[in-house]
């Protein structure tokens, strides 16, 4: 049996701890899996440190990285990633709302053919306050990029080593794992799990996740879509203005000759107006052809591409 590294991101989830520990022991005895379990406190002021450090008295084998400040949940996951050693990533989320008895369901998954699972929490235990957000979230990211996914946010989520080692996730990129897996070439799939209703403590979610998770999505896009063609970003748009501006201009030539050339005092705002939108067009095209300067510099001293290990001889 493959190692399975189970990794726990927390922040002030001092009272689920020890129970949460003892539900991943199981799991993977169950499966008579190696492994190892991972946890990453963030910064919490709870006393979830001095929990931990009573759970690693009596398995030594679990691992604690410590933050000095919280950092979020996307720096928590790459540093689990990072520090990882099993050819299996799980992760899940301290709050005792994943369930650890998916474990297995998760690993069959992989085992199935599938680079990385998300689990889909179909039946939440969540107020509205968070299920109607995550709904609209989710909705725009599945037409945005073209991952038919319920549940983009999942935190219990199954990862092939190879996986997790080609990512590089901050700010709040750990809600697009999926996407930015996708984009690198690994099959992605989804199962449903259990959800159960938060036991202790209480969620940190609020309003500015939700605003930051969107601005998020627009790094996502250009991390996926363009990074290696920026041209095509800012070209297209710059071509709009331009064009914009074209026309506008065009009208107020027309305007002129038909006035005899008489001038257009009247259409003075007009005309700037569509000199403005075609120097913002142009503005635009310059700043695509200097990041396709900076692309192409990069390119040459980088790899843009992930080999498949399994049919790599």
């Amino acid at each position: 049996m493959k190692k399975i590294s189970v990794i726990i991101p927390l922040y002030n989830e001092r009272d689920s701890l020890e129970e949460l520990f003892g539900l991943i022991v199981k799991a993977l005895e169950s499966m008579n899996a190696p492994g190892e379990i991972i946890f990453i406190d963030d910064g919490s002021t709870d006393g979830s440190y001095d929990e931990l450090t009573k759970i690693r008295d009596k398995d030594p084998e679990v691992k604690i990285i410590r933050f000095m400040a919280n950092s979020g949940k996307a720096a928590a996951l790459q540093a689990g990633f990072d520090v990882a050693e099993g050819d299996y990533i799980i992760t899940m989320d301290a709050d005792l709302q994943d369930d650890p008895a998916e474990i297995p369901k998760l690993v069959a998954a992989l085992e199935s053919g599938y680079d990385m699972v998300s689990g889909w929490k179909k039946h939440r235990h969540d107020p509205l306050s968070k299920t109607l957000p995550s709904k609209v979230f989710n909705s725009a990211v599945r037409f945005i990029s073209g991952l038919k996914l319920h549940d983009f946010n999942c935190g219990l989520k199954a990862y092939r080593r190879e996986v997790v080692k080609s990512l590089s996730i901050y700010g709040e990129l750990h809600r697009y794992i999926p996407v930015l897996a996708k984009f690198n070439g690994y099959r992605v799939g989804e199962i449903t799990v259990q959800h159960h209703p938060r036991k202790y403590g209480r969620s940190k979610y609020g309003i500015k996740r939700f605003i930051s998770g969107f601005l998020d999505l627009l790094t996502v896009i250009l991390l996926t879509k363009y990074t290696s063609k920026p041209l095509h970003l800012f070209g297209s748009v710059g071509i709009v203005f331009c064009f914009l501006g074209g026309l506008v201009n065009l009208h107020v030539v027309i305007i002129f000759i038909k006035n005899n050339f008489q001038g257009i005092s009247g259409r003075v705002p007009y005309l700037v107006g569509g000199i403005f939108l075609f120097l913002l067009g142009v503005q635009f095209i310059s700043t695509g052809l200097l990041a396709e300067l900076i692309t192409h510099s990069r390119m040459e001293k980088e790899k843009t591409y992930h080999i498949d290990s399994a049919s790599s001889t």
